[in-house]
């Protein structure tokens, strides 16, 4: 009586008579269930596609990347050392013309624009006549591979171009390769770039645009049906007719060009338009949540992209204070003293401190005059230590008596 339960299951050699023998692949069943629906669609994570289509291709990664190199770029350097301050130096001059091609605002914005887009930048010097190198030159990372030794540490770099490399090796000394990366908890030799944590927005505020370009092309309407009610109940195109109607659509009906341009149906066809979909009309508010997020990402707050719907300062001028403190001196102190480090190696004089100076940051002026404020009013302090509260090296005097 159970004979049903064995109807058209598969069986080897020994099974009952009458059931017949079924053959099939053991990943039959992980193919039908992989294949049963399918997901979204995202674009390639690789570094070169990412920089096309979230930098090159999406106005509000171009213009948050922009924003941030330029404005850390833009920054005053303060070099100085324990006891002094230096208005002139070898390292700044050679930061103020690091090449022929590029002044210290073009250099460092490059430096700043892969470290944003990639999550790694590479300084390469030139030897020069005398310690310091002769020339800075920043890298394309997509360019760059790392060589890795048998402890993991770098032991040289290749540069590739063109299917011909040229390998720059790390000895003992100062490299001639300055590499500065980003934090990223999963990789020991590259770093994790904010384009990268921001791709999936990248990918919705892409789509959504694709999607508003195609709706413009359809003259901004959404699109309708055509029913065709033919005589005895008839309901079916001939081909021919079906290829006919299609042509017209084509070429009288779609199209901005065509915008309100009667159509003339005939033989039984009825227009019917349908229209806009709840989803459909909340496309726009999913552009903003994706800008607002790739915004998010870079670390510049979305009202000073002019992105609506974000409340989170009270004004443009918190906003922007908010920007530089937060996103553009932390950024520019990091690179900024790595290329201290690094250069320390070639200098015959000693090492120096680079790092950016806010008190020449207009957007701060209101925050650094409380500080100085409240510093100066510190009757308890002395001046030396309020001088070291602001960032100041110690004067001649002072310097000369700790020695």
């Amino acid at each position: 009586m159970f004979d049903f339960l064995r109807k058209g299951a598969a069986t080897g050699p020994g099974a009952p008579d009458g059931v017949p023998e079924r053959k099939a692949s053991a990943s039959g069943r992980v193919i039908a269930w992989a294949s049963g629906g399918r997901g979204p669609a995202w674009s390639p994570r690789d570094a070169v596609s990412l920089t096309k289509s979230g930098f090159q291709g999406n106005p509000v990664g171009f213009r948050a990347v922009r924003m941030i190199a330029e404005a850390a770029a833009a920054v005053p350097v303060i070099c100085q050392d324990a006891g002094h301050r230096y208005e002139s130096h070898p390292v700044l001059d050679l930061l103020a013309r690091p090449n022929p091609g590029q002044g210290r605002a073009e250099l460092l914005e490059a430096v700043y624009g892969h470290l944003l887009l990639n999550g790694n930048a590479y300084v390469e010097a030139v030897p020069g006549i005398g310690a310091l190198p002769g020339e800075l030159h920043a890298l394309r990372p997509d360019r760059m591979a790392l060589v890795p030794g048998a402890d993991g540490w770098p032991v040289a770099y290749d540069y590739t171009v063109g299917g011909r490399s040229h390998r720059f090796h790390m000895g003992e000394g100062p490299g001639a390769i300055c590499h500065i990366r980003s934090f990223h908890p999963q990789d020991d030799h590259y770093g994790l770039s904010p384009l990268q944590a921001a791709a999936v927005a990248i990918d919705v505020h892409n789509s959504a645009s694709a999607w508003s370009k195609a709706l413009l092309d359809n003259a901004a309407r959404p699109s309708g049906a055509i029913v065709y009610r033919g005589v005895d109940g008839q309901s079916v195109l001939t081909p021919d007719q079906y290829d006919r109607l299609v042509g017209e659509m084509e070429a009288h009906h779609q199209g901005a060009r065509n915008a309100g341009r009667p159509m003339l149906l005939e033989g039984g066809l009825d227009w019917k338009p349908m229209g806009f979909s709840p989803s459909d009309m909340e496309f726009h508010e999913t552009k903003l949540s994706a800008a607002r997020e790739i915004a998010v990402a870079f670390g510049v707050p979305p009202m000073l992209m002019g992105i609506p719907g974000d409340a989170t300062y009270a004004n443009y001028q918190e906003a922007n204070r908010a920007f530089y403190r937060l996103t553009v001196l932390p950024l520019a102190g990091r690179v900024l003293a790595a290329l201290a480090h690094w250069l320390a190696g070639f200098a015959a004089e000693g090492p120096v401190e680079l790092r950016p100076d806010p008190d020449q940051i207009p957007a701060l002026a209101g925050e650094r005059d409380q500080q100085w404020k409240r510093v100066g009013e510190a009757v308890f302090l002395t001046d030396a230590e309020k001088r070291a509260l602001l960032g100041l090296p110690p004067v001649a005097t002072e310097a000369a008596e700790g020695a």
